[in-house]
């Protein structure tokens, strides 16, 4: 029985796609803790002008929830890039699609969780700061993205 020991050939991971993980994953995981903070300052900066972020029944959205969800939903945007570029065959333009359709969408629950204008139009505010964070981020870690206007 003959034993052979691993090289780095062997691995089920070649070096490049490790380099294309690093090259992603940590300008995504910049990206998204730099969102966190942006969408964290703009709740504090619309809370010390007036705005209030609660409901009609008085619930207020707590400032840890800016950070919160802006690094969980940045991270499935990392896991969505990260998916798009493996299995996609124009993953810059194909993920900056998407991105852009998703941030679209979620400018529409701000105006209909029962908050007044000034706090909805706030989330959108947050909502397209993380936006302009992590999109241009992660597309760029993909490549360059080949969009044309119509």
């Amino acid at each position: 029985m003959k034993l052979t020991t691993p090289t780095s050939t062997d691995s089920p991971v070649s070096a490049t796609t490790q380099h294309q993980r690093r090259r992603l994953v940590a300008p995504g995981l910049a990206a998204a803790v730099a969102a966190a903070v942006a969408t964290t300052l703009v709740a504090v900066i619309s809370k010390g002008a007036g705005v209030d972020f609660a409901d009609s029944s008085g619930e207020e959205i707590p400032l840890f929830a800016f950070a919160q969800l802006t690094l969980t939903f940045s991270l499935i945007g990392l896991a969505v890039a990260a998916g798009i570029r493996r299995w996609g065959k124009r993953p810059a333009t194909t993920f900056l699609r998407t991105a852009l359709a998703l941030t679209a969408i979620s400018l529409v629950p701000p105006f209909l969780i029962g908050l007044d204008l000034a706090s909805s139009a706030c989330l959108v505010v947050a909502h397209l700061t993380a936006a302009a964070i992590v999109i241009p981020t992660l597309t760029r870690s993909l490549g360059t993205p080949s969009v044309s206007l119509p």
